[in-house]
């Protein structure tokens, strides 16, 4: 079985896999966009086990549809690593960027395309909705 370890910006936050994402999408809402900085989301999904170390601090915030998200971050370095679904121990999702890994596969589906920056190209084959379909 392969492993994956991604982590914080100053190291002392890990989170580690096994075998490949699930999935991997980009998110263009404007909740994401303020929770990274930047014009969208890049996360991958992982189903359980996974191994976190490191102390987080959690912010919870609830989706359009009313699932609460617990996204889990180093309160030294600021850096967002993952977030987990409130009730679904069974999976993960991680900051694709967390991996720090340029061969990291890419997204199959972009959310929220409808905040999406006109200048952001989509790789080919991306199945865009304007919403989250879920």
């Amino acid at each position: 079985m392969s492993f994956r370890t991604a982590s914080c910006f100053c190291g002392q936050l890990r989170i580690e896999v096994e075998g490949e994402p699930r999935g991997v999408g980009i998110c263009h809402s404007l909740a994401c966009q303020q929770r990274t900085g930047s014009v969208f989301a890049a996360l991958a999904g992982f189903s359980a086990p996974f191994k976190v170390s490191g102390s987080t601090t959690e912010y919870v915030r609830v989706g359009d549809q009313g699932a609460k998200f617990i996204f889990r971050f180093r309160p030294i370095c600021g850096s967002t690593v993952f977030h987990t679904e409130e009730g679904e121990n069974d999976s993960v999702s991680v900051a694709v960027g967390a991996f720090a890994d340029t061969n990291f596969p890419g997204p199959q589906v972009s959310v929220y395309d409808s905040r999406r920056h006109p200048w952001v190209q989509l790789p080919p084959g991306t199945s865009a909705f304007d919403r989250d379909p879920t």
